[in-house]
């Protein structure tokens, strides 16, 4: 059946859907296989739509940046969708309130902050992705997550009902929420307290500064490969493990932070995710620790 074809058994979406959609084009790792259908959504109420009339058996996911995220080579089956800049506005609110679409970066609703004059929102200078993305998975960074700064986030359900969740209901815990499969964010409300854009400034650039000294930033990367064990820090595990600069293929362990994978220029994301693992299994045999994947995987194996 042709691309056409495929895509009139698929309800109509204002925005574009594109079959077989390249996702390597824009993740950070750049590598990895094409989602079945991409869609991006012209607003809230198109995405409302056309999740309402999607097959439920359909599978749904969102993609931001790409930022802490492996596609398998296989690709991912069903409908990924990527929020336009329709959905990236950042607003000040009374008070001491940023409302943003999820599609905003971290740096974008930092910075509004700080021009503001509100404190609390500059650890998300630190996070290289989108506030949808940072709301689901309770991003943080700099003893701070999006559990101490989030009053709400609006969400598209799977069935299409638009739903509007206090930061409660998300239940949160270290880079984990309760977040339905198949929901989409789409904004979110944070709020902090008032103080000096001077200060704000100083340490949204200290942040920046220490980022650039100890991460890989202008690598294929994506980012904390592995959540902190209680009590432990990742990193130090792969490096006792004696896992720095460690290679398969163009995939490694980057000697700069080696809680980083890098893709060096022609790595799968087979293996990027073989070297993961690698990394686990000499890790437990080092110190008894199973490392858990921070990194998010989709798709299948080619």
């Amino acid at each position: 059946m042709s691309a056409a074809a495929l895509k009139s058994t698929l309800p109509a979406l204002a925005g574009t859907l594109e079959a077989n959609g390249a996702l390597a084009d824009f993740t950070w790792f750049r590598t990895g296989g094409p989602a079945e259908w991409l869609a991006r959504p012209r607003d809230v109420a198109d995405l409302s739509r056309f999740l309402a009339a999607l097959d439920p058996a359909v599978p749904v996911m969102a993609v931001g940046v790409g930022s802490n995220l492996i596609v398998r080579d296989g690709g991912v089956s069903g409908v990924v969708v990527r929020l336009p800049k329709a959905f990236a506005a950042v607003e000040v609110e009374p008070g001491n309130r940023i409302r943003a679409g999820a599609a905003a970066m971290g740096i974008t609703i930092a910075s509004k902050a700080r021009d503001a004059g509100i404190v609390g929102l500059e650890f998300l200078r630190g996070i290289p992705g989108t506030g949808g993305g940072a709301v689901r998975m309770n991003a943080g960074a700099y003893g701070r997550e999006v559990s101490d700064i989030l009053v709400e986030a609006t969400l598209v359900l799977r069935d299409g009902r638009v739903e509007t969740w206090p930061v409660a209901r998300f239940d949160y815990s270290y880079r984990h929420s309760e977040t339905p499969e198949g929901a989409i964010v789409v904004e979110t409300l944070f709020e902090g307290t008032p103080g000096d854009p001077a200060a704000i400034g100083a340490e949204m650039d200290r942040i920046a500064e220490e980022r650039e000294a100890s991460q890989p930033l202008r690598s294929r990367t994506g980012g904390s490969t592995f959540k902190n064990p209680p009590g432990e820090k990742a990193w130090q595990l792969i490096d006792r493990a004696g896992c720095r600069g460690l290679r398969i293929g163009d995939a490694q362990v980057s000697e700069k932070h080696c809680n980083f994978l890098l893709n060096l220029g022609k790595a799968s994301a087979a293996e990027i995710e073989q070297l993961g693992e690698e990394v686990r299994r000499r890790v437990k045999a080092a110190s008894g620790i199973m490392l858990e994947w921070e990194i998010q995987r989709v798709g299948t194996a080619q």
